[in-house]
């Protein structure tokens, strides 16, 4: 039976340090302080590991594939941005490695790990923090990154993504000039940029119809998933009538399909008695019992985008210029909001 090969990401378990570290030394050790580079040979040496130097090559003249690591790959609108990913490296003759981070930084951690093992030629990423330094040192060992659904705070990265402080405010607008007041905003974790800024973009448009910030209830749910929609509901639906919403902004629309379908297993009427809107305009939405009204991204030229700016830089290190693209995204208004008398007790 032949040996098992030694991954590089176990000669770094052994020393103690980074892949990143084990790659400087097998490409660039001179950057390596001497101590730690001996710890990494000497770990190299116990294993038996031997470097893949056609890899090495491969890198060294680019690669032909691609890491693309999104937030949930259960959520169809990954699957149209990695759509729109393929339409734009199949043409060029480029495979995709899809990883699903799940929202979790310690799998986005070891994803990146894996591919920069697989020494792809760049990765697009939705990241759970844009600012993390790993990307920077991806940068440094030559593997290019593109931020995807993420604005890029550095003028030295490119990014792709939509403008999501105007989809919430065109949400949150759409609800009150239809005539509701009482309103609850549903998503988390607030933690993710995407959810959050769709939450200042809500409030912006409470402060503009002169309502104060705490009008707009929230409801934080612990992922942007169907079930948690189903919960969210079950508590929205635990209040008092009178402090009930007669509507809601959902942070995507996998809540907001939860939420409907929590709804009216509670007879409780869409949008009679509560309107709904959602956020990315996956098909889903528009199928659904009740169609639901949300705002709409141009999903599949997202990916596409994001990866003509990796090939770009790629092929064109001398000329390329790093872009901040950021699309505008309008609102779809369906069934699920459509304008119906609202009664508050008491006028």
């Amino acid at each position: 039976m032949a040996t098992p090969m030694v991954s590089i990401r176990e000669v770094a378990s052994q020393a103690g340090v980074s892949v990143g570290t084990v790659s400087n030394v097998l490409n660039r050790p001179e950057i390596v302080a001497p101590s730690t580079r001996a710890r990494v040979r000497q770990a190299i040496t116990e294993l038996g590991f031997v470097p893949n130097a056609s890899a090495r090559q491969l890198r060294r003249g680019r690669g032909r594939a691609l890491g693309l690591v999104v937030l949930d790959v259960a959520n169809p609108f990954f699957t149209d941005v990695a759509r729109g990913v393929d339409e734009a490296t199949s043409d060029a003759g480029m495979a995709v490695i899809f990883c699903n981070s799940n929202g979790s930084a310690t799998r986005e951690a070891a994803y990146l790990d894996l591919l920069e093992e697989q020494r792809v030629q760049g990765v697009l990423i939705t990241p759970i923090d844009d600012a993390n330094e790993r990307f920077l040192e991806l940068r440094d060992r030559g593997i290019l990154v593109v931020l995807l659904d993420r604005m890029a705070r550095r003028p030295d990265l490119c990014s792709v993504s939509v403008d999501d402080e105007h989809g919430g405010e065109l949400a949150m607008r759409h609800l009150l000039e239809v005539g509701h007041r009482r309103i609850a905003f549903i998503g988390g974790p607030l933690r993710l940029q995407q959810v959050r800024d769709r939450y200042e973009g809500a409030l912006r448009a409470i402060r503009a119809a002169g309502m104060a910030d705490e009008e707009l209830r929230v409801l934080e749910t612990p992922a942007t998933t169907v079930p948690a929609g189903r919960d969210a509901a079950g508590r929205l639906l635990g209040l008092p009538r009178e402090q009930r919403a007669t509507a809601v902004f959902c942070a995507n629309d996998l809540l907001a399909l939860g939420v409907l379908q929590g709804l009216t297993r509670q007879r409780v009427r869409v949008p009679s008695d509560i309107a709904i809107v959602g956020y990315d305009d996956i098909d889903f939405a528009a199928a659904a019992a009740v169609p639901i009204s949300s705002v709409r991204q141009p999903r599949q030229r997202l990916g596409r985008v994001a990866a003509e700016l990796l090939m770009d830089e790629a092929n064109q290190p001398d000329t390329h210029q790093h872009r901040q693209v950021v699309f505008e995204p309008e609102l779809v208004v369906r069934e699920s909001s459509q304008p119906d008398p609202v009664e508050y007790p008491g006028g």
